[in-house]
């Protein structure tokens, strides 16, 4: 049976017509039906490796033809279009096992395209590009065997057992925090809290009461008595995110409570002593920051005790394949996924530069698990990943089409919860919401 041969389904003659036009022109053995009553005969008598069917038909639906097509022909490709998408038909869709479902009014190149990838899919896998595995999986995602992560684990084991101060530098992304719980997870301190404070996303004016508290009445809106981070923490770790942020007048604040080891909280004119351990972490360039006289040396000195550096993604290449496994294995587990990663789409990962390093692949891989077509994530699949991520040339019009429709996938695969999906696509949940607002999705 030739992999060429396909079943169009359009209520539509004028679209019907169309189609079978182009297709043919394409090289494809076209039979075409306008019912889904002839749709479900025809899928009866033949076996068709590809089905091309509208989803809105008669009394049945597009989904119905789905249905029987994956009956009659489990490995067939069934590619459903409508003009009228629903976050319902779209998960029915998604469940129902379609290959892939395209929006009315569409390009006969995005179609081409589709068509290209459930033909390469019906294919045998290459022993070029056959799956890759790797056993062994270490439990954390702070993975990596080069020489660079080597030192970093060194630095770790040996600073983790004392209470000296660190100072974590590396770009976004690159795990910060991550150094910071596994030190504070092998120290004296593991029992005790560990509090993590984004000294960038904090208001200058309100990281004072965050940090050492505050008294009832000490700034309008104190209504009552505030314990702060490091108090709270007493005995634990404190970890301090993007140090560089942090505003002069704090600094010196910052200073005497490195030196004296008390805090008194806004308001007050006691001072408590607290026992906590400091790890902070920047991505800026903290020397020329001092150089230049926007940050204190002599705090500084404090904080960079024990300084650890921590590589980017694209100077450690060669902990791509560990890193997307171990994502991989994550994802499928939590989205109940069987998603693969093949020789092609692992050598297209290890080429790229990954600016936002680890961070980046995390989400990449969670979106190839949920979205790769087939569960295979080969060199298209990641390209393609990678390019919709990235800011678009494509006109206004079909940039969005293409939006709407990636927002509806993974909408549908994350069961229409706003906070995964915004997650999954790489945005705040409120910028989600405008996006489903501006697309008219907020009712599907």
């Amino acid at each position: 049976m030739s992999d060429k041969k396909i079943l169009v389904v359009e209520d539509d003659a004028s679209v019907r017509t169309t189609l079978v036009t182009f297709l043919e022109l394409e090289g494809y053995d076209v039979e075409a039906v306008g019912s889904t009553r002839d749709a479900m005969l025809r899928l009866r008598d033949q076996t068709y490796p590809l089905v091309l069917s509208d989803i809105y038909l008669d009394e049945r639906t597009g989904l119905d033809v789905l249905e029987a097509a994956r009956e009659k022909n489990p490995s067939g490709k069934v590619i459903l279009m409508t003009g009228r998408a629903s976050m319902e038909t779209v998960m029915k869709a998604t469940k129902g096992g379609a290959f892939e479902y395209i929006s009315k009014p569409f390009e006969f190149d995005q179609l081409s395209d589709v068509l290209d990838r459930a033909q390469a899919a019906m294919r045998p896998v290459d022993h070029d590009d056959a799956e890759t595995d790797v056993d062994d999986l270490p439990p954390t995602e702070m993975i990596g065997s080069s020489s660079q992560m080597l030192e970093v684990y060194k630095t770790i084991a040996k600073v983790a057992p004392t209470d000296a101060t660190v100072l974590v530098q590396g770009e976004t992304g690159t795990g910060k925090e991550m150094i910071a719980r596994m030190i504070h997870q092998n120290s004296r301190r593991s029992e005790h809290p560990f509090a993590a404070v984004d000294c960038g996303a904090v208001a200058a004016s309100l990281l004072e009461s965050e940090l050492f508290g505050s008294t009832r009445g000490a700034f309008t809106g104190a209504d009552r008595d505030r314990v702060g981070i490091f108090e709270a923490a007493n005995r634990g770790t404190v970890f301090l995110d993007e140090i560089g942020d942090i505003d002069a007048s704090f600094q010196l604040k910052l200073l005497r409570f490195l030196q004296e080891r008390e805090v008194r909280p806004l308001g007050s004119s006691r001072s408590k002593p607290v026992d906590v351990r400091i790890v902070s972490a920047t991505n800026r360039d903290m020397q020329k920051m001092v150089d230049e006289g926007k940050f204190r040396e002599d705090l500084w000195f404090r904080l960079n005790t024990v300084p650890v550096r921590l590589p980017p993604l694209r100077e450690r290449r060669g902990d791509v394949p560990l890193l997307a496994h171990f994502f991989l294995k994550i994802y499928n587990d939590r989205y109940g996924q069987s998603t693969k990663l093949l020789d092609s789409g692992l050598r297209m990962l290890e080429d790229y530069t990954w600016p936002g390093n680890v961070r980046q692949l995390q989400h990449l891989m969670e979106r190839l698990t949920i979205l790769a077509p087939e569960g295979r994530i080969d060199a298209g699949a990641v390209r393609l990943a990678i390019s919709e991520s990235q800011p678009s040339e494509t006109s206004s019009e079909s940039l969005a089409d293409t939006e709407a429709e990636q927002i509806r996938k993974v909408m549908a695969a994350a069961n229409n919860n706003k906070s995964r999906a915004a997650r999954i696509l790489g945005i705040e949940r409120k910028t989600l919401y405008r996006k489903l607002e501006r697309l008219n999705l907020m009712g599907d």
